[in-house]
């Protein structure tokens, strides 16, 4: 019996992987993730660069003992937050009724 479910479920996940819409829900992720990756990164980079590099920029006191290089650094915490919030509301908007979707064709196939 076994057996034959975990061959059910094979199949099923096989032939909703082929649909358009699983196609449509990676397009929809990688279209997300990878340019905002790429962003991050570069910004990532853009603040180990000025930490190495541009030393008099960074170490500029803004006000007391606060300067560009820890605001720099703070506002790390702050992109990734964002990206991590953005990409929930995206998640929720757009890729989770897809997934749920499919989710239940799969469960509805296993089921008979």
């Amino acid at each position: 019996m076994a057996e034959k479910v975990s061959a059910e479920a094979h199949a099923a996940y096989q032939r909703i992987h082929a649909t358009e819409e699983f196609a449509e829900l990676k397009r929809s992720y990688f279209g997300f993730v990878v340019p905002l990756t790429a962003a991050f990164m570069a910004w990532y980079l853009l603040y180990v660069l000025m930490s190495n590099y541009a030393h008099d920029f960074m170490a500029h006191k803004l006000f007391g003992n606060i300067n560009v290089a820890l605001v720099f650094g703070l506002l790390q915490f702050v992109t990734t937050f964002a990206i991590a919030i953005w990409y929930a509301r995206f998640a929720a908007r757009r890729m989770d009724p897809i997934a749920d979707s499919l989710r239940h064709e799969y469960e509805q196939e296993i089921e008979r």
